[in-house]
């Protein structure tokens, strides 16, 4: 009898250790990012049932907590079996230069995803003739969200320019409403607001010279930019410091804030706390231009469970994937041949922008410039919200530049 007992102990033992499993490592917490998350989750589940997900978030919006666990773990021979990337540079410089990734083109060719996503999402996730990631969605880093109940009710239109968003703020706040929501907690917030007011500035030729040495950081509109940022910063609510990036939504949907320049995730924010009546429009001086990223997942080497990752890298890709992910997550597909009419408004205008608006990369999200001069980019603008010194900050961003070889 006990020899039985320790044979079933043996065998169930021998279930547990081999049992198949999945980890699946990314900062998708907020509202709307994890819904989407789950969405993906339940479509892998449903065509492979006996595999078991281990969702292996790391809270922080952009990474901001997540991309250092990771890297630790990387760096220290125990990857997560897929983790999520914003494609481009953060993808390419990180971890595929350095030898920590298998190509996928395999799957690409299999799929056909080559096929149905454009050439410019198609270069990012390439190096080298391959293919390293797949990309599930395109995100619009440059918007303005606004509470069109406040808008309506002081007989407001949404600025479009900066001019007119100084206006609408000093009437904001002379009816004490917070003129423009900002969360700086996770240190990136800021920099990605100070992002779009560059892409107004400079226009998306000269913002995109940036992070090639074509413009200087030296440049008189990067100082109006500064100047313009500052003067925003005046606007803002107090306790930015304590807030997340969907803490300041919340201002948004609590009606205390009325604009909120932030990327379209505040759209899966906004649908999880079943809020509708936001208003969108791009941030001032960005009409014309998407400024993108993207989120991606690639086939780590060393991956514990290799063909389990495969499989969830096809639902990524898949047509199913990406509808049912992005409805949730406020982002558009990769893929161009899903139909737009099945979204919400927001992005069906967004997959019609894609299409005729000039693009530039996000640098904030990984997409224009490498991992260490976005960090020194957001340290930076993170140290001008505090004590706003546009000469200095300034000098800051054109020696940077310089430490990345790009000619000042």
């Amino acid at each position: 009898m006990w020899r039985k007992l320790v044979l079933l102990v043996a065998m169930s033992l021998l279930v547990t250790v081999f049992a198949a499993k999945i980890e699946i490592f990314s900062w998708w917490t907020a509202g709307g990012e994890a819904e989407g998350l789950q969405e993906l989750f339940n479509i892998y589940s449903k065509l492979y049932p006996g595999v078991e997900i281990i969702n292996a978030t790391v809270a922080g919006g952009a990474g901001a907590q997540a991309k250092a666990v990771l890297k630790t773990r990387m760096l220290g021979g125990d990857p997560p079996d897929t983790f999520q990337v914003h494609a481009g540079h953060e993808l390419i410089d990180t971890w595929v230069k350095t030898g920590f990734m298998e190509p996928i083109t395999f799957l690409y060719k299999e799929e056909g995803w080559d096929k149905v996503m454009p050439k410019g999402i198609l270069d990012i996730v390439s190096y080298n003739g391959e293919y390293w990631s797949v990309p599930v969605n395109i995100h619009r880093a440059n918007v303005l969200w606004y509470n069109k109940k406040i808008f309506e009710k002081y007989g407001l239109k949404p600025p479009k320019t900066f001019e007119e968003f100084f206006q609408v703020a000093e009437v904001l706040k002379s009816h004490g409403i917070i003129p423009l929501a900002l969360g700086t907690k996770d240190g990136w917030e800021a920099a990605h607001a100070f992002e779009t007011v560059l892409i107004g500035k400079l226009g998306a030729e000269g913002y995109r010279g940036l992070w090639n040495g074509k413009t200087k950081w030296s440049d008189p509109r990067v100082t109006d930019a500064l100047e313009t940022f500052a003067r925003m910063l005046q606007y803002v609510n107090s306790d930015h410091a304590a807030r997340t990036w969907d803490e300041a939504c919340a201002l948004i949907v609590e009606g205390k804030a009325a604009m909120n320049i932030m990327g379209d995730w505040a759209v899966g924010y906004f649908y999880a706390k079943n809020f509708y009546d936001f208003g969108w429009v791009l941030a001032p001086g960005n009409e014309g231009i998407f400024d993108a990223l993207s989120d991606s997942f690639g086939l780590p080497k060393g991956a514990k469970n290799r063909e389990n990752v495969i499989n969830f890298l096809r639902v990524l890709g898949s047509k199913e994937g990406q509808l049912a992910f992005n409805i949730k997550k406020g982002s558009i597909p990769a893929r161009t041949d899903i139909d737009k009419n099945l979204f919400p408004e927001y992005q069906r205008s967004a997959m019609e922008d894609w299409l005729k608006h000039e693009i530039v990369p996000s640098v904030m999200h990984g997409a224009a410039a490498s991992e260490s001069w976005v960090t020194e980019f957001k340290d930076v603008i993170s140290l001008f919200v505090a004590r706003p010194d546009v000469k200095t900050t300034q000098k800051a961003l054109v020696s940077i530049a310089k430490a990345q070889g790009v000619p000042q």
